[in-house]
């Protein structure tokens, strides 16, 4: 797909969709909680629900400084690095957006991450490996990646999905203990109700489509970054380049953890260890295919 316009629509179209499946997910384990588990299944779901909203909104809300310090990356101020904060400003400019903060993580893997609640609350930071290795134009188009995930609100895209996915968790967790312990085996199964074994199978897939669906979810919002950061910069061979950079490198950030991988323009966690399908990040390759058609079809 080489218009960029096109990859977004397609893109947002198919975030909607993957979280529409999550919700359809949801109500499914709460259907099975309540038809298998009676009342004791139905008092589940607020509390997997309470649970979920204080963890993760709480971290939505804090998200800036949280990873900061997760990922030792320290704000730097324009008098720092006057380059990188031109570079900055020409792609806020172009977007329209407010100036993020912006830090460096003293690291010698090229990399970067964007993350803040909404546009005036972004943070977007680089690594000192980034900075060394990539010319101007490789490093307006990972500002403008980064910038793009500010605009496009990843962070709460990120935060309805990882709700969805922790209430389906919690849920199914809860209601395998209660199996397990014994509480729900002696129930009278007549009526409606549905037999306990049969609701084994969906609490234990549950989770696993939940995560799956989640994994999606963020490798479109990669792949939407991807065209709205063209769409700042109309020049799609800069962050080719970048992103080419970043596929010859083998070095992986040292803070690295499952909780911030999804933040970073390439995933700094062992691609061999997790199946693609539940990789944050489409692959570097694929990428890089689809920003070499936009520039085979410039736009005017």
């Amino acid at each position: 797909m080489s218009d960029f316009r096109a990859m977004e629509s397609a893109n947002k179209r198919k975030t909607f969709l993957l979280l529409f499946f999550m919700g359809v997910l949801v109500w499914s384990v709460a259907y099975v909680a309540i038809t298998a588990f009676g009342g004791t299944g139905a008092g589940v779901i607020p509390l997997a629900v309470l649970i979920t909203l204080v963890s993760v909104w709480g971290s939505y809300f804090a998200s800036d400084k949280l990873v900061l310090k997760m990922t030792r990356a320290k704000l730097i101020t324009e008098a720092d690095n006057p380059n990188l904060f031109n570079v900055v400003h020409e792609v806020v400019i172009a977007s329209g957006l407010p100036m993020p903060k912006v830090a460096i993580v003293n690291d010698p893997a090229p990399n970067a991450f964007a993350t803040g609640r909404d546009p005036e609350h972004a943070l977007i930071a680089f690594t000192t490996g980034l900075l060394d290795s990539m010319d101007r134009d490789e490093l307006q188009g990972v500002t403008a990646h980064e910038m793009a995930h500010v605009a496009n609100r990843d962070t709460l895209v990120s935060a309805v999905a990882a709700t969805t996915a922790g209430v389906i968790a919690l849920i199914s967790d809860i209601l395998m203990r209660m199996l397990w312990f014994g509480g729900a085996r002696n129930r009278d199964h007549h009526g409606n109700q549905m037999p306990v074994f049969l609701a084994i199978i969906p609490l234990i897939l549950a989770p696993i489509a939940a995560t799956l669906l989640k994994a999606a979810v963020s490798r479109r919002r990669e792949s939407l970054a991807d065209a709205t950061a063209v769409s700042f910069t109309r020049n799609p061979a800069g962050l080719r380049s970048a992103l080419e950079v970043l596929a010859r490198d083998t070095t992986v950030v040292q803070a690295r953890s499952n909780a911030v991988a999804h933040l970073y323009i390439e995933s700094p966690l062992d691609a061999s260890a997790a199946s693609k399908l539940f990789a944050t990040h489409p692959p570097i390759r694929e990428r890089i295919e689809a920003l070499r058609k936009m520039e085979a079809n410039p736009l005017v």
